[in-house]
């Protein structure tokens, strides 16, 4: 098990994992843009493509950092990202991620803060959505420049933060 730990600042436990994998980091690569938290790997995570070989993690942990990358509405750099980490992770591999829900005065409150991820965003990231919606809802159709494919495992909001588990298919 090898896990990468994105934006890790000083955090040493998973906020949400999966009962059967435990709440402790394995094997673990720490990711932070500032060098003072002493990451394994110093990097800004919105220079692509990341610093790692295909299929080299089976779990990304990404916990408040997520909303600190790309401006809503910056599709472009959503599916760059998210393509990204499905080619970093191995054969079923997950995404583990929390950022501010929209309800929370956090999610703008902090003026770092670019975007809000909600459960409506996900979507985009599952191809059967597409092949559901589009033509039948107002979902747009990203198929052009999104590829590759994830299962949403969890999506929830809980005490203003929003929860999310991704599989990649």
């Amino acid at each position: 098990m090898r896990e990468l730990l994105l934006g890790c600042g000083s955090r040493t436990i998973k906020d949400i994992y999966l009962p059967d994998r435990g709440s402790a980091f394995n094997d673990v690569v720490r990711l932070d843009i500032n060098s003072d938290h002493n990451p394994d790997v110093v990097w800004d995570l919105t220079q692509h493509p990341l610093p790692f070989k295909d299929c080299e993690f089976d779990e990304i942990h990404a916990y408040d950092v997520l909303e600190h990358l790309a401006y809503q509405g910056d599709f472009e750099f959503f599916f760059k990202e998210f393509t990204e980490y499905h080619r970093i992770l191995k054969k079923d591999g997950m995404i583990f991620a929390s950022c501010p829900s929209a309800s929370s005065v956090w999610s703008f409150g902090d003026p770092s803060h670019k975007r809000i991820i909600s459960k409506e965003t996900l979507v985009y990231l599952v191809q059967e959505e597409y092949q559901k919606q589009v033509g039948v809802t107002k979902m747009s159709d990203f198929r052009n420049i999104y590829k590759v494919n994830f299962k949403i495992i969890q999506a929830e909001d809980k005490n203003g933060t929003f929860y999310f588990i991704l599989k990649k298919v």
